[in-house]
């Protein structure tokens, strides 16, 4: 039996504190698992890898009590741990004053922060009422302790109207220089995300390029270092129009199957690989009723509703069933691709 190279496994033991409109998961309920459940995965897929890592959530890390235990737990269960990503539990750190100095004993230089405008609008795209306060407590709390925040910010028809008050935040706390003086850059940027998950309910408001003079003159100049673009335009992709035009009479079909996949896994036991938004059409199996074997064999296979979809689909096919030609939304043309194909998977499970 071939192995994979390698092979992540993110078992989303509690869930998320948050509903956020632009998460490109979804909104599956939160569990409550054990640390055996981990174990138990971990030996489930550990003969069908030559390197494994776990994690203990693929929505909202630390969310638990037991993080620093979950975190040790990882890392035995790892052949290779991976250092603290940038993304932190904004819930957890506004409430437990031992959090932050935690993850500063790590080495976490920067965390994450997002926002969607001012606070009603922030509270309201997170999904529940103190979350923007929330996140200018762990702001302070991360700069106590050598950590820069980096300001990520979600951009819509609706939202870009308050990013004014998302760089009068940026002046007002003063964090350029309060992260020079901890010695590490502050950084900012915007961008719509992936138009999939809970995000995709926002495609009849997506940015088009009349909303981009909109963006402020702070946000976009950070926007442009951190993703490299001479533009805001480039930031933002091409025009759903354009996309369908390039696209419409291509012929190509797609591989989704990697020697080094990572897999969610929610607490119902059903895997889905990490591509775009776990959905009934990318499910590859329930890891108790069909075993690990059962599943990476669907994987390699491609044999996923979803995947085997882009196997066999000409990108052309899915355009003419599924994109406007009309549209002036952008997109990058990856995740325009991952939206379509969604889209026409949807439209195959409705029928």
């Amino acid at each position: 039996m071939s192995r994979f190279s390698s092979l992540t496994l993110c078992l989303d033991m509690f869930g998320c504190p948050n509903r956020c409109r632009h998460c490109w998961l979804g909104h599956g309920p939160n569990g409550r698992m054990e640390p055996g459940d981990l174990r138990f995965l971990a030996e489930a897929f550990r003969p069908l890898a030559k390197q494994l890592e776990v994690f203990s959530w693929y929505r909202e890390p630390d969310y638990p009590d037991n993080y620093r235990e979950l975190w040790a737990l990882e890392a035995e269960l790892s052949d290779q741990k991976t250092p603290h990503f940038e993304n932190l539990s904004v819930w957890r750190a506004a409430r437990d004053p031992d959090y932050v100095p935690w993850l500063a004993s790590l080495g976490v230089q920067r965390c994450q922060l997002t926002f969607f405008g001012g606070e009603a609008m922030t509270d309201r795209y997170t999904g529940r009422k103190g979350a923007w306060a929330d996140l200018l407590e762990t702001a302070e709390r991360l700069l106590a302790q050598g950590i820069a925040p980096r300001i990520q910010v979600f951009v819509n028809r609706e939202t870009v109207r308050e990013l004014p008050a998302v760089e009068a935040l940026i002046r007002e706390r003063d964090w350029e220089k309060r992260c020079e003086a901890i010695g590490v850059p502050f950084s900012a940027f915007v961008h719509q995300g992936g138009c999939d998950g809970a995000n995709a309910q926002h495609y009849p408001i997506w940015v088009t390029p009349a909303e981009l003079p909109m963006i402020p003159p702070l946000l976009a100049d950070y926007s442009l270092r951190h993703w490299k673009e001479k533009s805001i335009a480039a930031v933002f992709g091409q025009t759903e129009a354009a996309i369908c035009h390039k696209l419409g009479k291509n012929r190509r079909t797609g591989k989704t199957a990697s020697d080094t996949p990572t897999f969610y896994i929610d607490r119902n036991w059903d895997v889905y690989p990490n591509i775009t938004a776990p959905a009934p059409w990318w499910r590859l199996g329930n890891l108790r009723r069909d075993g690990a074997a059962a599943i990476a064999d669907c994987y390699r296979e491609e044999r996923s509703p979803a995947q085997r979809a882009r196997r066999t689909v000409p990108l052309g096919q899915m355009v003419r069933a599924g994109g406007d030609p009309e549209s002036q939304r952008l997109f990058g043309e990856g995740d325009y691709c991952d939206y379509l194909l969604n889209k026409y998977c949807e439209g195959a499970v409705k029928e």
